[in-house]
Order: structure tokens, then C-alpha cells, then sequence
């Protein structure tokens, strides 16, 4: 499992620029407004979630702004009933803990089981993530967000939110 130093140097060897900004460990969006950040409108929350069954896994990274409509979600993709992953799979999937939860963590998907969703209120522009650590935000290019997750083999699409 790739941790904040081995994710950041993973980045590095990919040819892809960030921005680094080391902080106390937040878990949410109010933790993080309560952090003088260079990017807030580049700031991205996570959502880990699986179907009923256990048989699908989605992330979802969003401005950190919006309300996400998981009913309106689920019926845009006809997937079973939504829930959030439990602790357990967040850990066995992504090698992540709960208030850590970003889309590097997929490169912790070695069996690729998890789709990924970016807004994409984004595009064109940074958005800001952790290095599968809360403990610090990496500022990228979404562009180059989507590379590293299409590159590791993991699923991806672009989301209207």
C-alpha cells in the first residue's frame, strides 16, 4: 500500500507537477476550512461507495461545495441501492482510513474494483487531494488526476453534479 511519501514520489516519476501543502490531519470539509489553503476552489470531497450486494464500488471526488444526490446518482448509472463502504472495505480496497478517502487511493486497487467519478466542475483546472494521507493536500492538474487513475487500469468517467 502506497503511503503519503511513496504516493508523492509516484507522482514525481510520472512526470506530474503538484503542489504540496503539509497540514494537521483533517477529516472533513469543515476540518479543512478551518486550514489556510493556496487552492480552496480546487478543494475536493470524497465519497467511497458500494451497492447493496457488495458487487460495485464507486469513489466520487466533488467540490467541496457541493451536495451530492446519491438517489439522482444511482438512477443516472441504474446501479442497485448506494450505501457507504464500510471502514473495512475502505482499508481492503484502498488501503485508506475513514477522513482520508482520495482517488490516489486507487493506485491501492490492484484487482481495479473501483470506479472512479471526478466532477467536472474541474476540468481544465486543479484539483486538490490527499497522498492517501489526511495529513496533507496535493494541488494537480485534473488532467493529470485522470491519467494516473486511467494508467493504474482503474475505471473513470467525468461527472455533472
Amino acid at each position: 500500500m502506497m503511503d503519503k511519501e511513496q504516493t508523492c514520489q509516484f507522482l514525481r516519476d510520472m512526470g506530474i507537477e503538484f503542489e504540496r501543502v503539509d497540514h494537521p490531519a483533517v477529516c472533513n470539509m469543515a476540518e479543512m476550512a478551518k486550514i489556510d489553503l493556496p487552492h480552496p476552489e480546487a478543494e475536493a470531497k470524497n465519497l467511497f461507495l458500494r451497492d447493496d450486494r457488495r458487487e460495485h464500488f464507486f469513489l466520487l471526488t466533488v467540490r467541496g461545495d457541493k451536495r451530492v444526490d446519491l438517489k439522482e446518482f444511482r438512477r443516472a448509472r441504474q446501479t442497485r441501492p448506494l450505501r457507504f463502504a464500510s471502514e473495512e472495505e475502505l482499508s481492503s480496497l484502498l488501503g485508506l482510513i475513514p477522513g482520508a478517502v482520495t482517488p490516489l487511493g486507487v493506485l491501492n486497487d490492484v484487482e481495479h474494483h473501483v470506479k472512479f467519478f471526478l466532477d467536472r466542475a474541474f476540468a481544465g483546472g486543479l484539483v486538490g487531494v490527499h497522498p492517501n494521507d489526511n495529513t496533507a493536500t496535493l494541488w494537480l492538474r485534473a488532467e493529470d488526476l485522470i491519467r494516473v487513475v486511467r494508467d493504474h487500469g482503474n475505471e473513470i468517467e467525468y461527472i455533472d453534479l
